[in-house]
């Protein structure tokens, strides 16, 4: 079917190739001049709408790209321990807390949307370390840490030691979002959570069997004189963490935690700490990590990721894998990260047995994985 863009320019030489019947007599050069103007107008149009479907193409090319990656923790997540049931039920709910940050990309939500949203479903389900089901201190409660970053402004928000927040990762966004500061801590955390309407619950709401049963057997090594995990049990039992780019081209990173099963003295590790487990610039990348906490401080793992990316032109896996696979395994620090740059590429590198991660991309294809195959 022929177009008018595309075929217009030969119609109207043909029409105005022919003399009008009243038209003027003109002579040979003026009418060799018109027909020279008209033949350019037309190879002008013909380019122009030849050209056309390549214009479409390279628009269609560049359309919005959004993508999600996630991970539930990174530590000795061995086979010979994980019966199928639990196996299908880490992976079912990673795609559940996957699909609704998705959605939210989808319909042109911010990263920010999706990256709290998501984290919100991994911290209410009791198979990890997060919210309900998080694992105990030394003195047998559950202390909370979460953080959130924009990719776009740097603002930050990060709160720790929280024991009456059912969603910490919201708690943070309220820091980032309606405090001046980027970090609470313990009861003025939850004052200000008050403040803002934040329900409390109370302590028994995070309690689940498994992780109770996890700290009365390691609290009678502990008492005992021994060392070392209780056999059988996941000594590391991690984080949760979510990474975004949405359409807008914004990234943001999020991290909610726990901490580590026995913990004393008001212990933080690096999950609320801003370039330590989270870390989210638009200039770089944004960044989630899991592991041992203590090494990802002393090594400012995420923002190093991110640095690296950004002034030494490696590309995000080799940043990662410098980080994660050689600075820490150098240093017996375990562990792995969820990573992604402004174009959307990602990288997920553990150095331990597993980690719980998966991603989407915007086409909606998602990929699950817990172990290195």
């Amino acid at each position: 079917m022929r177009s008018g863009k595309l075929y217009w320019p030969n119609t109207l030489l043909k029409s105005l190739a022919r003399p009008a019947r009243q038209a003027p007599q003109r002579s040979p050069f003026t009418q060799n001049m018109s027909r020279s103007l008209l033949r350019l107008a037309a190879c002008a149009g013909l380019f122009v709408s030849l050209c056309l479907p390549s214009v479409v193409h390279s628009q269609a090319a560049s359309a919005p790209n959004f993508v999600m990656v996630i991970h539930g923790g990174a530590g000795a997540i061995l086979r010979s321990s994980m019966t199928p049931e639990m196996e299908k039920a880490y992976m079912d709910t990673l795609t559940i807390a996957l699909r609704t940050g998705y959605q939210i990309l989808s319909r042109g939500g911010t990263s920010l949307d999706a990256v709290e949203a998501t984290i919100r479903v991994m911290e209410d389900c009791p198979l990890f370390n997060a919210g309900k089901g998080a694992v105990f201190t030394a003195e047998g409660t559950n202390e909370l840490d979460a953080s959130i970053m924009d990719g776009r402004t740097l603002n930050a928000g990060a709160v720790a030691a929280l024991q009456h927040v059912k969603n910490p990762i919201s708690l943070a966004r309220l820091v980032m979002e309606k405090s001046p500061h980027v970090m609470m801590v313990g009861a003025g955390a939850e004052e200000f959570a008050k403040s803002q309407g934040v329900k409390l619950v109370p302590p028994h709401y995070f309690w689940t069997e498994r992780r109770w049963k996890g700290y009365e057997a390691e609290k009678t090594r502990a008492d005992s004189g021994k060392t070392g995990a209780v056999p059988g049990e996941e000594r590391k039992f991690g984080t949760v963490g979510a990474v975004a780019l949405d359409k807008a081209g914004n990234l943001a990173a999020g991290t909610s935690t726990g901490g580590t099963n026995m913990k004393r003295f008001g212990r933080v590790g690096d999950s609320p700490i801003i370039g330590a487990g989270t870390y989210a610039n638009n200039l770089s990348c944004a960044v989630s990590g899991t592991g041992d906490g203590e090494f990802f401080i002393r090594n400012n793992v995420a923002a190093d990721i991110c640095a690296r990316v950004r002034y030494s032109g490696v590309s995000l896996q080799q940043a990662a894998d410098d980080v994660v696979m050689k600075e820490l395994v150098a240093q017996n620090g375990g562990g792995g990260v969820i990573a992604m740059d402004r174009k959307g590429n990602i990288a997920t590198p553990f150095n331990t047995p597993g980690m719980y991660r998966a991603w989407v991309t915007s086409d909606g294809k998602i990929t699950v994985k817990i172990y290195k195959d």
